[in-house]
């Protein structure tokens, strides 16, 4: 059980969630959780967002700028990006939970303009915000949880999990019936060239297409 600070300064956010509460009242608590620092330069809490009895769950790090903004997650350019992967993958997005690790954007200003740069969060403050997280997955119950990237993969499946050696494979886990894990769709806009962007949103997509098909397995035996 995660440890919470005898003091006014919580070191996890386990003790801001009610007992027996839906997930719009966890929902609702975490819009003020201080469990760690983020709060402080975040313009609110991003949690996350979809079906309650969502058959996939994608997780990813955190917010990034336009999610902080808008109070949703996977809204800007990676998101849409995801939007049209699911639908190559014959993934209805009605049928997705998305959320991340940590539920505060966590950024510093360009070396030059204002711009807010994605910084990665840190040990501490993914443990702090953990408790969100499994609030989450206890209440929706996912099918399969989908892991966006290496922040996500190595919270919930271990420090030395590999999204590169362990990319697209179904596993077994306490988290959920299956588990994947492949890549944030950011990196697939982070490729340097056109040509690379178009062969990374295919493995991406193809990786999303395994799921789907195990979606349609499980309703076909259901």
């Amino acid at each position: 059980m995660a440890k919470v600070a005898t003091g006014p300064k919580l070191t996890t956010a386990q003790a801001l969630i009610p007992h027996n509460a839906s997930l719009a009242e966890v929902r609702s608590a975490a819009s003020v959780c201080k469990a760690c620092d983020l709060w402080k330069n975040a313009t609110q809490t991003v949690f996350g967002e979809g079906r309650p009895r969502a058959s996939v769950m994608l997780v990813g790090e955190q917010p990034g700028d336009r999610e902080d903004l808008a109070g949703k997650p996977f809204v800007g350019p990676a998101g849409r990006l995801l939007d049209e992967a699911l639908a190559e993958a014959g993934i209805d997005r009605e049928e997705v939970y998305v959320t991340n690790i940590v539920k505060h954007f966590r950024w510093v200003i360009a070396e030059r303009g204002k711009r807010r740069i994605h910084k990665k969060p840190s040990a501490s403050q993914i443990s702090a915000c953990r408790p969100w997280f499994d609030a989450e997955i206890a209440l929706v119950r996912p099918q399969v949880v989908v892991c966006l990237g290496a922040t996500a993969a190595q919270s919930l499946l271990g420090k030395s999990f590999s999204v590169m050696r362990e990319r697209g494979k179904l596993i077994k886990s306490a988290l959920a019936p299956q588990v994947m894990a492949t890549v944030h769709p950011s990196s697939v806009l982070r490729a340097p060239d056109e040509a690379t962007r178009y062969e990374e949103k295919k493995r991406f997509i193809d990786d999303l297409k395994k799921v789907g098909q195990l979606l349609r397995r499980n309703a076909k035996a259901a």
